[in-house]
């Protein structure tokens, strides 16, 4: 057992409602207040349990052995996926108003830069609910079987490599249009070359553009992997339809103006808006 650290306020139940609503079945599960994962670092496969333990401000992790070597590798990406290095109480208050509901929101993070980007793609223009029936096909028809204690994890997530030599007719047999399945395979393809990185320490801006240099990669994908997968604060998909609605905008540009107040924390900002949303009657 393992404790990692954070900051309150935190808003656990948000931060799994959301993640809940995204989950590539197989290979993540919300249950009990609990996220569950199956990982795969280094070439050991195993499973990951996280908890909260809000007394000590701090959440529980357990890993299956076969991970242990590399609890370090998988701390620091519980760290980001959990957004545990953020400080809420600075951040509230720049917020102002648009956080005082919810001091303590977080930035869903990425596990695995890749599986996220895969899944800001199967995204694109449909409802979240179709999105997560697509990330459900794909792990169970492309990612591995692994075995472990719990019955809902059943697959490793689909790699970069493996995907990056599936036909696209092949992935858009999953039920999404060809356009959307080439994406997915010139994004497996750049992360397999190396000319696509989601270490948060590559520059920003490099990464934007080359994301954008993509099929099918546009400036709202782009923004939310920026936002999760490459944990920058400022991230803002600013033609996001639950945005535009939060702000009562239809107009992506006055959106970004809107949102100008909220800098460098546009990304919680969107995520504040989003939960406007989703908490409206």
């Amino acid at each position: 057992m393992s404790r990692l650290s954070y900051l309150a306020p935190f808003d656990w139940d948000s931060l799994l409602a959301f993640l809940s609503r995204r989950l590539f079945a197989g290979v993540e599960e919300v249950n009990d207040a609990c996220y569950r994962r199956t990982a795969e670092i280094a070439g050991l496969r195993g499973w990951i349990s996280v908890q909260n333990d809000a007394t000590l401000s701090a959440l529980r992790v357990e890993v299956s052995g076969s991970l242990v070597p590399v609890l370090p590798e998988v701390r620091a990406r519980l760290r980001r996926l959990f957004d545990l290095e953020a400080i809420p109480e600075a951040i509230a208050s720049h917020l102002g108003s648009l956080a005082e509901a919810h001091p303590g929101l977080r930035v869903p993070g990425a596990f695995d830069g890749f599986e996220l980007a895969v899944r800001a793609i199967l995204g694109q223009q449909i409802s979240v609910k179709a999105a997560t029936t697509l990330a459900a096909r794909l792990t169970r028809q492309f990612g591995e079987l692994i075995v472990t204690p719990f019955a809902a994890l059943t697959r490793l997530s689909p790699r970069a490599d493996v995907i990056s030599r599936i036909p696209v007719k092949q992935l858009a047999a999953i039920g999404m249009p060809q356009t959307r399945a080439k994406s997915i395979l010139a994004l497996a393809q750049a992360v397999k070359m190396g000319t696509v990185s989601f270490d948060p320490s590559v520059s920003i801006d490099q990464t934007l553009a080359t994301l954008k240099e993509l099929p099918g990669i546009g400036d709202w994908t782009a923004h939310y992997i920026a936002m999760r997968a490459l944990r920058w604060p400022d991230a803002f998909p600013q033609g996001d339809l639950g945005i535009l609605k939060a702000l009562q905008t239809k107009k992506p540009r006055h959106a970004a103006a809107l949102a100008e107040r909220w800098r460098p924390w546009r990304a919680y900002a969107a995520m504040h808006l989003w939960k406007s949303i989703v908490d409206t009657p």
